[in-house]
């Protein structure tokens, strides 16, 4: 069983986060995987746990990411969470990227990875918390002309085919397509494990294979700023909050209260 989880190193979403050219800012040090794709990750090594010890022995698990040398960082984490080997596709005319270019660039990583062998089952996460799109997996498929499998709260592999139920609108559903397939997971799946020392020792050393475009045999005008469908024409820092209001009772409750009850009403609250 060979396993390829998509995995992305995405701004810190608790930092302040800034744009530049048009494009979100991806060289900060305070970058991390997207916490999302940590559920992908856990559910592979989940697939691999209830296989026989020779089939396990013989699979793997590929973490594939692409982006800025600071991506690596999203691989370092993945080998800590128990990726066997990572891929990192880091090319500067990939800045600028769209959904439809990221797509891509990782259908070509996982095409060459089959030049080594078949991939079984491509995972990801349900979205990237930089940008929320959630159709980086939906593409993926298509790019690979394979079955796409979205939002699963539930995976299961049996009889060369993956069956996946989902929430929809307060309906489960249940799908079932033949393997290889993009399945994408929602983080209801599971609980991440917690990494043990050994692998997070072992994760900063271990060999990173890095690819360029010339390497997965794209063009650089299908990637980056020359192929964006969507173009940031503008934009401007959040505004600063308003002081609050702060508001002191004369001991009585009266004033206090007062004051509360006439900010809900100027509010149109009640």
């Amino acid at each position: 069983m060979r396993i390829v989880v998509c995995v992305k190193h995405v701004p810190n979403i608790h930092s302040d986060r800034a744009f530049a050219d048009g494009r979100v800012v991806r060289g900060s040090a305070d970058g991390s995987l997207n916490e999302l794709d940590e559920h992908p990750l856990e559910e592979a090594l989940r697939i691999l746990e209830a296989l026989d010890d020779d089939a396990r022995a013989a699979s793997e698990i590929v973490a594939v990411t692409m982006g800025p040398a600071e991506a690596v960082d999203a691989l370092r984490r993945a080998f800590q969470l128990g990726a066997h080997t990572g891929v990192h596709v880091s090319d500067d005319a990939l800045a600028g990227s769209d959904y439809f270019a990221t797509a891509r660039t990782l259908a070509a990583a996982v095409r060459r990875l089959e030049q080594d062998g078949p991939v079984d089952l491509v995972l990801a996460g349900m979205a990237a918390l930089d940008g929320l799109g959630s159709v980086v997996p939906a593409l993926l498929a298509a790019e690979l002309g394979l079955p796409q499998l979205t939002n699963a709260t539930s995976l299961t592999l049996a009889d060369g085919a993956a069956t996946v139920q989902r929430e929809v609108d307060g309906v489960t559903e249940e799908l079932r397509a033949p393997l290889p397939a993009v399945v994408s997971v929602t983080d209801h799946i599971n609980r991440p494990r917690f990494p043990n020392i050994k692998l997070i020792m072992a994760a900063r050393t271990k060999p990173v294979t890095t690819w360029t475009l010339a390497d997965l045999g794209l063009e650089p005008d299908r990637v980056g700023v020359a192929a964006a469908r969507a173009v940031v024409r503008s934009a401007e820092p959040r505004p600063e909050r308003e002081p609050a209001t702060v508001v002191t009772d004369d001991g009585t409750g009266d004033t206090g209260g007062r004051a509360l009850a006439d900010f809900i009403i100027d509010r149109g609250l009640i």
